[in-house]
């Protein structure tokens, strides 16, 4: 197991639980007892834990959104796998709205090479796909960075994004569901997500199986927005058979 494989486990072991005791991790991840120590120092650096004495506890409030730092280890195989498929749905010569978050991440990873215009709405992607240059061209909004995330909003993202069209909107989301729709944890990514889909011809969701059937607390639109949905194989069936009813393509990998 690497150490970005034990951090995830430890990390979704002290969120979904509340808390673990050194002990307790040392035999859910097969390491010694020091290495966790480490572990959980080095995540309670991130933020992603409160470290407390014999061990560690969440920092997370009921339907806060984990960390930027966290979810970077999390379902890493699967992200990469609809970053792929999401960059075969993009031609080249496309302009193309990239959100924020891990997903999207991967997804600029593999654009920076291809001959398309990128937009990213987070300083990460802005920074892989400028670090590096590519056969991508970048075009960079403005706008006020979240802390720890980065991802862009506030009146200079959504005055960037009333600017200009775009082929595709490549977009994660933080709750998915046929009946509740697309919704995210924070208001003001909300009415960028809002603002993106309006000046897109399409909107490429890309999400992991874990955002279904959850609901976020700031509501972007109906799923009826989306135009194709790329997703993995822990995908709720029903969920992906309302979606498909309702009219969006659905391609699980």
């Amino acid at each position: 197991m690497s150490n970005a494989e034990r951090h995830g486990l430890i990390a979704k072991a002290v969120r979904d639980s509340g808390g673990a005791t050194v002990q307790q991790l040392a035999e859910l991840t097969g390491a010694s007892e020091m290495t966790i120590r480490r572990d959980l120092d080095t995540l309670a650096g991130q933020g992603v834990l409160e470290r407390v004495r014999g061990g560690a506890r969440t920092l997370l409030l009921r339907g806060e959104e984990p960390p930027f730092a966290l979810r970077t280890n999390e379902s890493v195989d699967a992200k990469r796998r609809i970053a792929a498929e999401v960059s075969a749905l993009i031609a080249d010569g496309e302009s193309v709205l990239l959100d924020s978050g891990t997903t999207c991440l991967e997804v600029a990873r593999l654009l920076r090479e291809r001959p398309v215009t990128v937009m990213p709405l987070s300083l990460q992607a802005i920074h892989l796909l400028g670090e590096t240059p590519g056969a991508a061209t970048l075009v960079v909004p403005g706008g006020q960075p979240r802390a720890a995330e980065g991802a862009l909003t506030g009146p200079l993202t959504l005055a960037s994004l009333a600017a200009l069209r775009f082929d595709t909107a490549v977009m994660g989301c933080c709750g998915l569901s046929a009946a509740d729709g697309l919704t995210a944890y924070d208001l003001d990514e909300a009415a960028v997500k809002k603002a993106g889909i309006t000046s897109s011809r399409r909107l490429v969701l890309a999400t992991d199986g874990s955002k279904f059937g959850r609901t976020a607390y700031a509501y972007v639109g109906p799923s009826t927005l989306v135009h194709t949905l790329v997703t993995d194989t822990t995908a709720p069936a029903e969920e992906l058979a309302a979606l498909e009813s309702g009219g969006t393509i659905v391609k699980t990998v």
